[in-house]
């Protein structure tokens, strides 16, 4: 029940500053806003202010802001207004008298008007995660890249590189946390790496050649993954939020990457199941070191979710707002919208797409937790 609570909680903050990016962005520029819900399903309870429904729904997962005469989110709303079961389809919002598009538009408004609207949603989940990386480091403070240890006869030993030595570049990659290191080392696939770092106050540069190791299934480069911790003051908490979530940011668009490669199967993914399984497992893992410590592995998942929705959501996929953001930049370039019944079904087929997707990792989740 603890696992389900604290995942309702971390992913319904998430959705809801993504949400409230769009509404607020869009309410600014005049367009108006139909329905704005938590949650997908049944609506749990609801109320209506200035011409918009808020809504509560009974799956924590997901929501929307929809707005008048948006084209292709028929779908999230069927059955959203209970007491009336209409389909909000109003992309040419037209009237019986003079066929013309109604102030509150979503499609009256100019093109950059709609682009800053629909990319809202991912502003403000990169400035949650910016607020929320600002209360992890003043509370936490950062792991520094100082090689804590290196593994006796392994490769970063035999590169030079000793305990103490400040990684500074990984292929030209600059290193702001221990975590990065981590993280390029379990991505690696036997890639060679060439590695900056100082000892003493000098610059060196050598290369590594991770070894395969049989036990783990992966390749390591020879040092521990516990970072030296150093507490963040005054403006360093600026600074250090920002390597907080620029890590979130690199490893996402990284993790991406690889996916699209096929470097990344489904074992490597998480569902909104895999996600709360982590999250309960994150809480019990941290429960015994006290609330300090459950708070901040709480907020550092709710971070990396904020920054990894952020993305998400900006690639150009039907459906997705970066999809949406393709169909305002085809207009530009054409002088002309593309009729929104052609937009509309290129949605439908992208959101069908990843419901299927959705499903798909439901039963890997499921399949990863029984098995």
């Amino acid at each position: 029940m603890s696992t389900i609570i604290l995942f309702v909680l971390l992913f319904g903050v998430i959705v809801l500053a993504h949400e409230l990016g769009h509404y607020l962005i869009g309410r600014k520029n005049g367009i108006t806003v139909t329905d704005f819900f938590i949650g997908m399903g049944p609506t749990l309870f609801s109320f209506t202010r200035k011409g918009t429904k808020f809504s509560l729904k009974l799956l924590p997962l997901g929501g929307a802001c929809i707005f008048e005469g948006e084209v292709g989110n028929e779908a999230l709303v069927k059955g959203g207004r209970d007491e009336e079961e209409r389909w909000v389809n109003d992309e040419q919002q037209v009237t019986d008298d003079n066929k013309e598009l109604s102030p509150g538009s979503f499609l009256r408004a100019t093109p950059l008007a709609r682009a800053l609207t629909i990319a809202g949603g991912s502003l403000f989940n990169f400035i949650l995660a910016y607020i929320i990386g600002l209360v992890i480091v003043a509370n936490t403070g950062i792991d520094l890249p100082i090689v804590g240890a290196v593994t006796p006869g392994g490769q970063a030993e035999a590169a030079g590189i000793v305990a103490g030595d400040v990684i500074k570049r990984i292929n030209n990659e600059r290193i702001d946390v221990y975590r990065q290191i981590f993280f390029i080392s379990y991505t690696n696939r036997g890639e060679t790496l060439v590695i900056t770092y100082e000892r003493g106050g000098e610059t060196h540069v050598t290369t590594v050649n991770p070894a395969y190791d049989e036990e783990l299934g992966r390749y390591l480069i020879g040092v521990n993954a516990v970072g030296n911790y150093a507490k963040s003051e005054g403006i360093e908490i600026l600074r250090d939020a920002y390597y907080e979530v620029k890590f979130g940011f690199v490893s996402t668009i990284k993790s991406l990457m690889m996916a699209f490669q096929g470097r990344l199967g489904l074992d490597d993914v998480a569902g909104p199941l895999g996600i709360a399984t982590i999250v309960g497992d994150t809480y019990e893992m941290a429960r015994p070191h006290g609330a300090l410590v459950v708070v901040m592995s709480l907020l550092n998942i709710a971070m990396l979710l904020s920054v990894n929705l952020a993305i998400i959501n900006l690639l150009p996929f039907p459906a997705l707002d970066g999809g949406r953001l393709l169909f305002i930049l085809i207009e530009v370039v054409r002088g002309k919208p593309v009729p929104p019944e052609r937009e509309g079904l290129v949605h439908l087929v992208g959101m069908s797409a990843l419901i299927l997707l959705m499903v798909i990792m439901l039963y890997n989740d499921l399949m990863r937790i029984f098995t």
